[in-house]
């Protein structure tokens, strides 16, 4: 499988890798070419501005979540049909799990894809200095992916003063620069970027960056570079169940394979309504993905505005985001809350990751310590806590099998500044890095609620799990 790709990486956080990807995205959009986004690691926000606002197909990639093999088949599904792939990195390029292991860092999905990286680095009130910099993280380049450098913060002067001896010295092209400029800075809150329709006139601000972008970095070199990448191998294994070799019930694979051809079982197919709107919009592409593989439909709705869940529905998906950010105008929904909790009360299939949690508490009491009244699922309040209560990656394990098989885990992400009077004890989560354990999760034979964010190719079970509780409710119904 041939497709051009590179990976825009940086040696910190904060050094320009999201305005870069932003700009090099919309370039390559504005010439014509069909384009994919590819955010290493459990980031939400970036996908959803390369998404929504640039309007480019976008999804999540990490060799945490997924192993080697897993995460390459990932990437070759979604990119079959495209010109060219665009990674961002996530913090440093060399950051993995815990910063000290290479899983979950830029440079193990640069590695495992085969993608070649352009190093953007944060120059201001630096000048010979970023040589030895730069020599650094190219002497830890084992694979030789990094290709080129572009130096951000820069004015046109001083980056053509340094440009040929950094390039006399290391060998390696500089690509251009980016001057410091308001325009190319994108505000960020305490979980990460404001979101795409928070920021006033995003569109004409990235539009004008991906000028200024074209006028200062050499976009023909950054193509260069990712027509250099090579070649993978293609798996014609690829199909829409592509993840069912982690799934050990044969029947059900046929089933699924029958769904996708398209015959008589199709009618049985599970409606799951997934709650999306600005409130609640936390969700990984691959996991949507995998319950429509698994037979379900998917109808989204909002907790905002809809007074009530899609007709026909047969289990619940309630995503993260913030609901503390729009408490006031879910509180007001008195009619979509009863009809969450009467949903609840009915046993409906249930799955609430971290925001969609918080809804389901009888309170959400916000920073500012107003209360509002909330779903009513969880007898219990959620309130701010002023400071990271958890942060990093997971692995779960159910004390008592509802959503997976014996003894199997399933990977997620948690970051929150929010706690609750009672996060449930159904669940153990373990830090890969460290080990330490603690319980969390509140679930039962059809809910699933509790602030960790999961990642369902980690472990398909849980997304096959939870299409036939669905299923069954459905049958049930009849």
């Amino acid at each position: 499988m041939k497709i051009k790709r590179v990976m825009i990486a940086a040696p910190k956080s904060g050094s320009g890798k999201t305005v870069v990807t932003c700009a090099l995205l919309q370039v390559l959009k504005d010439c014509g070419l069909k384009v994919a986004s590819y955010k290493c690691g459990p980031d939400y926000i970036d996908p959803m501005f390369h998404e929504k606002i640039i309007d480019v197909q976008a999804k999540n990639l990490d060799t945490f979540f997924t192993d080697e093999e897993k995460t390459r088949k990932l990437f070759q599904k979604s990119a079959m049909k495209m010109d060219f792939a665009v990674f961002e990195g996530v913090m440093g390029l060399y950051d993995g799990l815990g910063g000290v292991r290479k899983e979950g860092s830029s440079y193990h999905l640069a590695e495992v894809t085969k993608t070649p990286i352009v190093l953007v680095v944060d120059a201001k009130g630096m000048g010979r200095s970023i040589i030895p910099l730069i020599a650094g993280f190219l002497n830890y380049d084992k694979k030789h992916l990094i290709q080129g450098i572009i130096l951000n913060r820069m004015s046109k002067g001083y980056y053509e003063t340094l440009k040929p001896l950094i390039e006399e010295e290391l060998q390696i092209r500089l690509l251009g620069f980016l001057p410091e400029k308001e325009e190319l800075h994108i505000e960020s809150r305490h979980l990460g970027l404001f979101l795409p329709d928070e920021v006033d006139h995003i569109k004409e601000k990235l539009q004008a960056v991906s000028e200024l972008f074209s006028e200062t970095v050499s976009v023909e070199c950054i193509k260069e570079i990712a027509e250099s990448a090579e070649e993978l191998e293609f798996d014609e294994t690829l199909t829409g169940k592509a993840l069912l070799d982690s799934c050990r019930d044969i029947n059900h694979e046929k089933a699924v394979s029958d769904v996708m051809k398209g015959v008589a079982v199709w009618d049985s197919r599970p409606t799951i309504a997934v709650a999306k709107d600005e409130a609640f919009c936390f969700y990984y592409a691959d996991n949507i993905h995998l319950l429509e593989e698994y037979g379900a439909k998917i109808r989204y709705f909002s907790l905002l505005r809809d007074e009530k869940l899609p007709g026909g529905c047969h289990a619940l998906l309630i995503g993260g985001g913030y609901p503390e950010v729009y408490a006031k105008q879910l509180s007001t929904n008195t009619k979509m809350r009863e009809a969450v909790k009467n949903a609840a009360e009915n046993e409906m299939p249930i799955v609430a990751e971290c925001g969609g949690f918080m809804y389901l508490h009888s309170f959400l009491k916000d920073k500012e310590g107003l209360c509002y009244d909330m779903a009513g699922v969880i007898p219990a309040t959620c309130f701010y806590t002023g400071k990271l209560v958890r942060f990093g990656y997971i692995e779960l394990w159910e004390k008592k099998k509802h959503f997976l098989l014996n003894g199997e885990g399933i990977k997620g992400h948690e970051f929150h500044y929010y706690d609750s009077t009672y996060n449930g004890a159904d669940v153990i989560a373990a830090k890969p890095v460290t080990g330490k354990e603690y319980s969390c999760i509140i679930e039962n034979e059809t809910k699933w609620m509790g602030f960790p964010h999961l990642y369902y190719p980690s472990n398909p079970v849980f997304a096959k799990e939870f299409v036939d509780k669905a299923r069954k409710y459905k049958k049930a119904m009849i």
